[in-house]
């Protein structure tokens, strides 16, 4: 039996500034029609970005929806029609300053096919050239400069909750293990 779900009708619920919301109704394997609501998403990209071997800098940032500051990666929606590694290097720029002489594609995942059709996509970035922050006029983050392992560390004890941020930590522990 199939499992593909088909459109019957795409149903725009909400135009926003970052992201739409769609209530579409759909057709079931079975023929019977129900309804999808999802969060339509440009796509994003992020980065681990590293002063040196053992040095990272993430950002510090409030996030409203769970009313606390989290560190993270760096990290930005995609502009239309811009390439995931134009991205990232735009948002390394805006939010740390930084710019990396290398960039390494880590991972492509979707953070959440429950709700969104969201594609994001990691990279590390080396060789740093510091400069000049540009954040967006309603963006405010702070950096923060960190051992790597004592980041991994903060995975486990809980400090760092971010999702992309886990998932590039973990992998560039793992990938890099002696």
């Amino acid at each position: 039996m199939s499992m593909k779900e088909k459109l019957f009708k795409k149903n725009l619920i909400h135009k926003g500034r970052a992201v739409d919301f769609y209530c579409d109704e759909i057709v079931l394997p079975n023929n019977h029609h129900s309804f999808r609501e999802y969060l339509g998403h440009p796509g994003a990209a992020a980065v681990l970005p590293f002063l040196d071997k053992k040095t990272i800098v993430l950002v510090k940032q409030y996030r409203y929806p769970v009313k606390q500051a989290t560190l993270e990666l760096p990290a930005g929606k995609l502009e239309k029609g811009e390439s995931p590694v134009k991205g990232v290097k735009r948002e390394l720029k805006e939010e740390t300053g930084y710019s990396a002489k290398k960039i390494e594609k880590l991972i492509q995942f979707y953070p959440s096919t429950a709700f969104s059709n969201e594609l994001l996509h990691i990279f590390a970035a080396t060789d740093l050239v510091c400069g000049k922050t540009n954040p967006d006029e309603d963006e405010f983050v702070a950096n923060e400069i960190l051992d790597f392992d004592e980041a991994v560390k903060m995975v486990y004890n809980g400090k760092i909750m971010d999702a992309k941020t886990i998932i590039a930590l973990l992998l560039w522990a793992n990938k890099n293990k002696k």
